[in-house]
């Protein structure tokens, strides 16, 4: 049985489950091609995108080509679960110039989701953003203030962290 037949048979639910499939197969020299490549197969989508993460929290190295590979797959038409994986990879996966103006796109549609836990990353995201390109410090920084006037307590919680540490 191979990684996409796993993901297949994977009940999107069972945590044990996810971490076998990634124990099983996060050495093998082709897996971050092949969990990119998931990334386009949307009923396999939740479980590439949390191994994609698992991945980049573990420390394992992603090359700029690869990580402009991800964001341009980034769609408000995925399963929450994805973009959420997604927004929480941000913080390994840097945003060249490239990137930027499709990246920005994406997470001004995500903070608008009804999910609370789409939101609170993705302030961070964008947070991720103007740290990373000074042009947009001054707009995020009024969003993540309007943010903690409207937002569930939730994300403010997430927003508090992000302004504690500054631009």
């Amino acid at each position: 049985m191979g990684l996409s037949s796993e993901l297949k048979d994977w009940d999107g639910k069972s945590a044990d489950q996810i971490s076998m499939i990634f124990d099983r197969y996060n050495t093998d020299p082709d897996f971050l091609n092949a969990i990119t490549d998931l990334l386009q197969v949307t009923s396999l989508q939740s479980g590439a995108s949390w191994l994609l993460k698992r991945y980049l929290e573990l420390g394992a190295a992603i090359c700029a080509s690869k990580v402009s590979f991800v964001y341009e797959r980034l769609d408000g038409g995925m399963h929450w679960e994805a973009r959420l994986h997604l927004l929480q990879s941000m913080d390994y996966m840097p945003i060249t110039d490239a990137d930027r103006d499709r990246v920005n796109r994406f997470l001004r549609l995500q903070i608008t989701d009804k999910n609370k836990f789409v939101r609170a990353w993705s302030y961070n995201g964008l947070y991720l953003l103007a740290k990373q390109h000074a042009q947009y410090q001054d707009e995020v920084a009024e969003m993540l203030a309007k943010a903690m006037l409207d937002e569930a307590a939730s994300v403010k919680s997430r927003i508090r962290n992000l302004l504690k540490k500054g631009f």
